[in-house]
């Protein structure tokens, strides 16, 4: 584990366990739900405070899209799950490039195979400084064609009975069987968080499309909050909420959920980043924790 820490933040990364984000803390108190030494023993991302979702988020329907004519397919990668989730970067090895007090970048080079179409070289930068956690993703493309691109990260927050949430967004995607995403309808007025809320009683699974980039989010009964503000490449926000959990997400990504899927051209209205070959994309996170 690599640790880092300035003024009143801790932050934990695990290169191993999917280049992801083992804890980040606030005056000693977890901000999100940090790595059990369990899970940590196992390996096991899903027991991570956040990871990486690239060259993709979320998932494409039937495991197959169609680019520039060409029909491309990814292997599913979940045991007993039927399609891939999130890509390959969360279930990839990531190389520590450099590491200090305060800041550390990671770095994936992932070639292409039949099961996965994507060639590229990822990096995660993670700096504290300000009293704010600054997590920059960027992806290149390394294969021989253009192809699209996306990404995002996947936090996991604590889940009170008072913790209330406030964003601000455009578009409301309901979620169909098998977590795909269907039809873009207006907001719900009961899932308008625009002016802050508590989290939803039932089942939500649900991409937030416009997403202005801001984000609150308060946990009165644990004494902090945390904002985020997300880059203009981060258009869509998931709100990820099980009741029968004790945790639930906020998903800062560049595209539609199953964007891949649905694309009609370059899927540019959906979030779809093209990268030619040797093209950069790049955005930035930033987690700042603070008092109630």
């Amino acid at each position: 584990m690599i640790e880092l820490s300035d003024g009143d933040l801790q932050l934990g990364l695990v290169p191993d366990i999917g280049g992801s984000l083992a804890y980040f803390r606030f005056r000693g108190r977890d901000v999100m739900r940090p790595l059990s030494p369990a899970d940590a023993a196992r390996g096991d991302v899903e027991g991570t405070a956040s990871f990486p979702m690239l060259p993709f988020a979320n998932r494409i329907a039937d495991n197959r899209f169609v680019f520039d004519g060409r029909t491309y397919r990814v292997a599913p990668n979940i045991p007993a799950a039927p399609l891939n989730v999130h890509g390959s970067g969360w279930k990839s090895v990531w190389t520590v490039d450099r590491a200090a007090a305060s800041e550390a970048l990671l770095s994936l080079d992932h070639p292409a195979d039949d099961t996965d179409p994507f060639c590229y070289r990822a990096t995660q930068h993670a700096v504290i400084e300000d009293g704010s956690l600054n997590l920059t993703i960027g992806i290149e493309n390394r294969g021989q064609q253009r192809m699209p691109f996306g990404f995002g990260h996947h936090p996991w927050f604590p889940r009170d009975p008072d913790t209330a949430i406030t964003f601000a967004a455009r578009e409301f995607w309901l979620e169909g069987p098998g977590g795909i995403i269907s039809d873009q309808i207006a907001i719900p007025p009961q899932l308008d968080f625009s002016s802050g809320r508590g989290l939803p009683h039932g089942w939500r699974n649900n991409d937030y499309g416009g997403w202005d980039g801001r984000a609150e989010l308060r946990f009165p009964s644990r004494g902090h909050g945390v904002r985020i503000d997300a880059d203009p490449v981060f258009g869509h926000l998931m709100l990820y909420a099980d009741p029968k959990r004790d945790v639930f997400c906020l998903e800062p990504q560049t595209h539609v959920s199953c964007a891949f899927s649905r694309m009609v051209g370059d899927g540019a209205d959906l979030g779809v980043i093209v990268l030619a070959p040797g093209a950069i994309a790049s955005g930035t996170l930033r987690f700042s924790p603070f008092p109630l």
